[in-house]
């Protein structure tokens, strides 16, 4: 993929779960409800912005009765990505995604599915995208449905197809949902002509790292991409909807991720990985905020604007080593702060 700078790419995105937290977004919908929402992070340098296009597709809208704001609410979507791009010097991706309506039983369905993808990428490159996002597809044969038709109706712009790895184990390999093991579903992808490939949402960074290393092994020849989501899933509970809470033992998905939540240095030691290991498509995806993606382009070596707002403990009043700051409870009281 030409377009690809020499290190990491950043995918900058806006979404489901963090826009439920700020009152935009009912989580059993994935529908943007509040305008306002689409302004948030825009400070945030990356490398490619994909703004609410996802689950912006027929048959979610059609679910929620809102068909006719259908293709205003992808085309406005494109405009506020394209905008911040050139703002910031950077690409803008155009999205689509898993559709929850393929059925590989029926083949009429693929045809169906492809008409959703069909226009929801003409209109992307309408808008101007310089590339098209198509993710978070839990079946191989959806996720090439989803790149024949970038290639069919995207007019030439490359395409970054990532798949979510759920939870299908066996036999000490990970599967997609239509039992394709994980390493060939990703040269299926490549030999289909997908410019990038590779894995996003479901998984933590705990969880995502071996699987993209797997992956590496595997002889994969094209850029990879790695893009969790920012919850500490674990070998035992490896997605996001596995969790449970550690007090009650029910499950946390999807409203009460909160105790799981990475910090800004599990997003900081993710983005250190890809960065050693070579993953030149790297970004986050659900429960995504302003400090990860900051911390995340920081650990590549980015200066986003958002920088100056980073962290800096040198005059705090306990834990600062300035000069400055008043000795007695840095020093004399500082045993009251802290234990060991």
């Amino acid at each position: 993929m030409e377009v690809l700078p020499p290190s990491a790419c950043y995918q900058q995105t806006f979404y489901i779960l963090y826009g439920g937290q700020r009152y935009f977004v009912p989580h059993n919908t994935g529908i943007v409800h509040k305008r306002k929402s689409c302004h948030i992070d825009i400070n945030q340098l990356a490398y490619a912005y994909s703004l609410l296009q996802y689950y912006g597709h027929r048959e979610k809208l059609k679910l929620v009765n809102r068909l006719t704001d259908l293709e205003n609410m992808n085309r406005d979507a494109l405009r506020i990505a394209r905008k911040c791009a050139d703002e910031t010097g950077t690409l803008m991706a155009g999205d689509i995604c898993n559709t929850n309506v393929y059925d590989p039983k029926l083949p009429k369905n693929r045809e169906m599915v492809k008409q959703i993808f069909k226009e929801q990428v003409e209109w992307a490159v309408d808008e101007g995208a310089d590339y098209i996002v198509a993710e978070t597809f839990g079946m191989v044969e959806e996720a090439l449905v989803a790149l024949e038709a970038i290639q069919e109706f995207g007019r030439g712009v490359p395409a970054v197809v990532t798949l979510a790895a759920h939870y299908n184990h066996k036999d000490g390999k990970d599967y997609t949902v239509d039992d394709v093991e994980i390493t060939e579903a990703m040269k299926r992808l490549e030999s289909a002509g997908s410019d990038v490939v590779g894995l996003n949402c479901s998984r933590g960074p705990e969880t995502i790292i071996p699987l993209m290393k797997t992956i590496m092994k595997s002889g994969v020849k094209v850029p990879l991409a790695a893009l969790p989501v920012t919850y500490r899933t674990h070998e035992r509970e490896p997605t996001f909807m596995t969790l449970s809470d550690p007090k009650t033992g029910k499950r946390v998905f999807p409203t009460n991720l909160d105790c799981f939540l990475c910090t800004r240095d599990d997003i900081y030691d993710f983005g250190r990985q890809c960065d050693e290991l070579g993953i030149q498509y790297i970004g986050l995806c659900c429960g995504n905020s302003p400090h990860y993606t900051r911390a995340l382009c920081e650990s590549i070596g980015r200066c986003p604007p958002a920088s100056q707002f980073s962290p800096n403990m040198d005059l705090h009043c306990i834990f600062g080593e300035d000069d400055k700051v008043n000795d007695y409870l840095r020093k004399d009281a500082h045993k009251s702060f802290i234990v060991g």
